[in-house]
């Protein structure tokens, strides 16, 4: 029987982070009633991020870890992703800014009726703690460029904590192209192109210090990345018919 519920959390020089958060989830894991799978995958790190995760496995049974020689956010969700086997996929970063308490408020009874949620540090209910003020006004700015030119409506594309569908994680992901922090707003453009409903959830959200996210270098090769997202939907490589068929 397939898990309910696959946590997919990519992890690049993660070891000093991971310990604790793996210990969280694991705590959370058994307090619920349906079965959970967590998925690490492990990419271009230079440090024993691989090594403690494959000895974190040995002593639990609902971990699977894997590697990647090359790093890129994206491409280690994407490999997560496609490997999960829950009914419902969900994307979380390794600092657990969102306490993993709140996965539950993602999925059935809590939340009916979509096939993508993402966590929103913007949306009704949502808290921002720690933040500082220069971080939230270019985080703001960015997801202006993101409504203009691939999203219309959605406030909080870069948020870390998504859930989708399995059968929406398989269609979407197949067809992702980028490898580096820009695949949250390709997946989700793949989505809204696919006919899949995209909803907001407010969320608690804690700042940590020690993000690696680059604010000018980053927003700057991000902002060419939307208009790549807009040219890969114009010549079409977002569409179904390019899914390999499943065999008979």
């Amino acid at each position: 029987m397939n898990p309910l519920l696959s946590i997919v959390i990519p992890a690049h020089n993660e070891e000093h982070r991971l310990p604790s958060t793996l210990d969280a989830i694991g705590v959370f894991i058994k307090k619920q009633s349906y079965p959970v799978e967590v998925l690490v995958v492990e990419n271009g790190s230079q440090d024993n991020t691989l090594a403690f995760c494959q000895k974190y496995a040995a002593g639990v049974d609902w971990l699977r870890v894997f590697h990647e020689d090359q790093r890129g956010k994206g491409l280690a969700v994407k490999r997560g992703m496609l490997e999960a086997y829950g009914d419902y996929r969900f994307i979380c970063d390794a600092d657990l800014s969102m306490p993993i308490e709140e996965v539950n408020r993602f999925l059935p009874p809590q939340l009916n009726n979509f096939d993508v949620a993402i966590g929103s540090r913007e949306g009704p209910g949502a808290q921002r703690f720690n933040e500082p003020f220069y971080r939230h006004l270019i985080g703001r700015v960015f997801n202006t460029m993101v409504r203009v030119i691939t999203l219309p409506g959605l406030q909080d594309t870069q948020c870390g904590f998504k859930c989708f569908h399995g059968a929406v994680a398989d269609e979407v992901f197949k067809l992702q192209t980028m490898a580096g922090m820009s695949f949250d707003v390709e997946v989700l453009y793949i989505a809204r192109r696919l006919g899949y409903k995209i909803i907001e959830v407010g969320i608690p959200w804690y700042f940590n210090a020690e993000s690696r996210v680059r604010l000018i270098d980053d927003s700057v090769r991000m902002a060419a990345d939307l208009m790549q997202i807009r040219r890969n939907g114009r010549a079409g490589l977002y569409e179904r018919s390019r899914l390999a068929p499943i065999p008979e």
